[in-house]
């Protein structure tokens, strides 16, 4: 197995939303998978995550997801692993409302009958709000407002 594979699964993952494919998207997670959406709001176990995504996407029409850049770290003798992956998102919510959402997924791995499944996903939403960006942005631990100092500096 190899980072391929993960990539496939974070990208089957992100198709299936494009195309609101249940089936295909609850085939990516582990059955005792955890999905964590932040403030408290967290899904254990696949019935209970798909159950969750499909209420969720009741209120959104028209989602695309794309994933952009990722990491994996794996352990294939153990059949574990971790990853990152950054995804972006444009949808129109049932009211019309036109939305876009910059986030990244924290992600641990396993395999799963010779398959890779998301044990977990955790997600931080880096901005979430109007597509021309006029949103506020959220705002980290210890954030003043200002510019973050970028690592190295």
């Amino acid at each position: 197995m190899s980072r391929d594979d993960i990539e496939d699964l974070v990208h089957r993952y992100s198709d299936a939303v494009v195309h609101r494919d249940a089936q295909q998207w609850a085939s990516t997670w582990a059955p005792d998978g955890v999905w964590d959406l932040g403030g408290d709001r967290l899904i254990e176990g696949r019935e209970a995550i798909v159950g969750q995504w499909r209420e969720s996407m009741a209120r959104y029409p028209v989602v695309v997801q794309t994933v952009l850049n990722g990491t994996v770290e794996l352990d294939d003798d153990a059949g574990r692993g971790s990853g990152r992956w950054y995804v972006q998102e444009m949808a129109r919510r049932i009211d019309g409302e036109a939305v876009v959402m910059a986030a990244h997924y924290d992600d641990t791995y396993v395999r799963v009958d010779g398959g890779w499944r998301f044990a977990s996903r955790r997600l931080s939403i880096h901005y979430r709000g109007p597509a021309d960006l006029s949103g506020a942005f959220p705002a980290r631990a210890g954030d003043s407002g200002a510019f973050p100092a970028i690592a190295g500096d």
